[in-house]
């Protein structure tokens, strides 16, 4: 009977029933790949922790798709409750937060809160980037916004996506008991709902002030998770806070596309600038570093080839101004290319992830004017004759310091050189210099060489 107690002491105890925190997430803002890694760091974090329940804190205007499934699987392969809760008063949890708020164990809202308006928009401006399989789709936030009923025509490709987000925001409702036909119209109509309306028709569970409210009003809650059916149990549970660490703030400053669009110009500045005047070195340090932050947002960020391509030859038309002048065709032509990549580069339409027009004036006129100005500037220089060191002793002049024949030597320039002639020389005599070999220079009588015409 003893070594059955002793089992029983050392096996853990059932999620939820433990004497572990309450551990409180937070995501305030769009829902990007940022989001997706802080979130997935933070319930890894909890589960090793013990945790009994998972508070998310959202407020979001919505996001990327792949973004919010990746934080909508986390939340389903959970070992332990999650529960989102809309807050403070004020936030929102639009689009793609509607999604994660459905997949939740729980789901709660603040007084002043709303959700919904959850129609997914492609990204894209047409051809391959609209094909599917192609680049991901974002969900559009814009709470109460009219759905594309009205359309003429939708696509293909738009029903397609209207289709696969109701079956999936339709599949978390039905997965925890939730009102499976209101998330459907929030897709299809792209409807929203106030928290005390959306508490009515089932479309959440719990409507509190705060965290501690909400914990006391979920004490006792039976819920389903990993087939099994347990008891949320946070009497007297320590509240731990797991704020987003200097990892996730730099992965969301990063992933800014604004941001994303300047590092990346700061990048092919740097390295112009090195590559047209080398030595410098600060330039294409500073340039390499930037191009692959820039081209590392990129990467985690739907964009798009045409307006990276109409960027790159926008560039390559302002450079080519300077080698070929062409009374400013080319450089108008750089400067429309850049602006027309740059808001095609990322669509301005989603929330949070826009670049906005006067960004893309400004950097598009300090691309003309550090192209034209100071690139040309550089190229210039590398054209003016040199005008110090050896090449320059070229075509001076100097005088004989001793007679000699064959080699001797002679002042130039202030400087004792080793000098070379085919005619004998004497002390005193002025020579021209016609070539500097190493240490050696070739000299000639200067009254030999053709007299200037002083006309």
């Amino acid at each position: 009977m003893l070594p059955l107690l002793l089992l029983l002491l050392l096996l853990p105890l059932p999620a939820g029933a433990g004497s572990g925190p309450v551990t409180v997430l937070t995501i305030d803002g769009a829902i990007s790949p940022a989001s997706a890694d802080y979130f997935a760091r933070g319930l890894k974090r909890s589960v090793e922790h013990g945790s009994r329940l998972v508070v998310l804190k959202l407020d979001t205007p919505g996001g990327l798709d792949t973004s919010m499934r990746e934080i909508v699987k986390d939340i389903l392969a959970s070992p332990i409750p999650v529960a989102t809760f809309v807050a403070p008063s004020g936030a929102r949890a639009a689009s793609a937060g509607t999604y994660i708020l459905y997949a939740s164990h729980v789901a709660a809202m603040a007084p002043g809160t709303n959700l919904g308006a959850a129609t997914p928009i492609q990204i894209g401006l047409g051809g391959p980037e609209n094909e599917p399989g192609a680049s991901p789709a974002r969900t559009e936030s814009e709470a109460g916004r009219s759905a594309p009923a009205s359309a003429a025509q939708p696509s293909t490709l738009t029903l397609k996506q209207f289709h696969d987000a109701s079956a999936y925001i339709r599949s978390l409702a039905q997965l925890h008991g939730r009102n499976a036909e209101w998330a459907e119209r929030a897709v299809r109509e792209s409807v929203s709902l106030s928290a005390d309306e959306a508490l009515k028709v089932h479309v959440v569970d719990r409507v509190a002030v705060d965290v501690a409210d909400l914990l006391k009003q979920v004490q006792g809650t039976r819920i389903a998770i990993g087939g099994t059916t347990l008891t949320i149990d946070v009497a007297d549970a320590e509240v731990v806070a797991f704020d987003p660490d200097w990892r996730a703030r730099l992965l969301s400053v990063i992933a800014s596309p604004s941001l994303a669009l300047v590092l990346m110009m700061i990048g092919i500045y740097g390295l112009l600038f090195e590559f047209l005047s080398p030595g410098y070195l600060l330039p294409g340090v500073v340039g390499g570093i930037c191009l692959l932050l820039g081209l590392f947002a990129l990467q985690i960020l739907p964009f798009s080839y045409a307006g990276l391509g109409l960027i790159a030859l926008g560039m390559a038309f302002l450079v080519a101004e300077i080698f070929v002048p062409t009374s400013g065709a080319l450089a108008i032509g750089g400067v429309v290319g850049i602006v027309a990549g740059a808001v095609m580069l990322v669509d301005t339409d989603t929330p949070g992830y826009g670049v906005s027009l006067p960004l893309v004036f400004a950097i598009a006129g300090a691309s003309a004017l550090f192209v034209l100005l100071g690139v040309g500037m550089a190229v210039k220089a590398r054209h003016r004759p040199v005008v110090s060191g050896r090449e320059e002793l070229a075509g001076d002049s100097g005088e004989v310091l001793a007679d000699f024949s064959g080699e001797g030597w002679a002042r130039v320039h202030g400087e004792t050189w080793r000098v070379r002639s085919l005619q004998p020389l004497a002390q005193g005599q002025r020579v021209r210099v016609t070539r500097v070999d190493g240490l050696t220079l070739d000299v000639v009588p200067q009254a030999t060489l053709p007299q200037r015409s002083t006309s």
